[in-house]
């Protein structure tokens, strides 16, 4: 949708766009060249990047991400929305090219709406999710970029779809899309666990982009928490990464002098091989008696 835009390229007696591409004749490109080369030779490529995640568990889908929005070295926005609604129960995070972001959310709306209108009821996680990679399928190779985590309750529970504009499609219980999710991704492998208190998954969250945005050049800006629950979605909170940082710091600072009190206070217990590694060390030398005496001198005269 929104190469064509670029292209300026309508198809002819149709309404609406063809699921067939037109020939290389039927682009706004030079004459004689292909519309995919052209694009991939001469398009820009600027560098941009982003922090997104999502995870399942027992209340629900947790989507936390962060706002700015970077075009190569240049800061677009810094207070940017990159979890979108699509409906009451259902969240989308947007990772990759955000004008194909926002158009392709548009559609997936569109469809859903008529879907509701056509069935009686919206379709569930699963099927929406099936239904935007398929939709996006048809323009592979063309620089799409749309990187999406799905996160909605239906009538099986808290499900969670990662999308990619090439027609990848993967169910799973975390997810963290961008150029900050390695680092997105140390934090929540070492504190996840589906059992967690609500409480607790706002705080992974957080700690998770906050690191993130830390590391990683491209993001920054603030912290958006998402919680969809059974009832429906609900925004959270907005918080500063910088500041969240710093607080995150100052927690595990104390954290660790309280331990080294505690060592201190208690110390470790000898183990059974230190204590006769000990003994190998440390020998008392026994007294010499005279009939030891006796004997030492019966050897060296023998």
């Amino acid at each position: 949708m929104a190469l064509q835009d670029v292209c300026k390229w309508q198809t002819p007696d149709t309404p609406r766009p063809s699921v067939h591409l037109p020939q290389a004749s039927g682009w706004a490109v030079p004459r004689g060249c292909d519309p995919q080369t052209f694009l991939q030779t001469h398009g820009p490529r600027l560098a941009h990047g982003t922090t997104t995640l999502a995870f399942r568990f027992r209340h629900g889908v947790i989507a936390a991400a962060d706002t700015r929005s970077s075009c190569g070295s240049y800061v677009a926005c810094p207070a940017s929305r990159k979890v979108i609604p699509v409906h009451q129960h259902l969240l989308g995070t947007t990772s990759g090219t955000s004008a194909d972001c926002v158009t392709w959310y548009r559609v997936l709306r569109r469809e859903l709406r008529l879907r509701e209108l056509r069935e009686g009821q919206l379709p569930s996680v699963a099927g929406t999710a099936k239904l935007f990679a398929a939709m996006m399928f048809r323009y592979r190779g063309l620089d799409l970029c749309v990187a999406t985590a799905l996160c909605g309750w239906d009538h099986s529970g808290p499900a969670l779809f990662y999308v990619y504009s090439d027609g990848t499609c993967l169910q799973g219980d975390i997810f963290s899309v961008g150029s900050g999710s390695p680092y997105a991704y140390g934090v929540l492998d070492r504190s996840y666990h589906y059992d967690m208190t609500i409480q607790e998954a706002y705080a992974l969250a957080r700690c998770a982009v906050a690191h993130a945005t830390h590391r990683d050049a491209y993001s920054g800006g603030s912290v958006d928490l998402f919680h969809v629950r059974e009832s429906g979605w609900e925004y959270v909170s907005r918080s500063d990464a910088c500041v969240l940082y710093r607080e995150l710091q100052k927690v595990r600072g104390l954290e660790q002098e309280l331990e080294a009190k505690a060592s201190r206070v208690h110390p470790e217990p000898a183990t059974p091989q230190d204590a006769q590694g000990s003994k190998e060390l440390f020998v008392e030398q026994e007294e010499v008696t005279p009939e030891d005496c006796a004997v030492m001198l019966k050897t060296e005269t023998m």
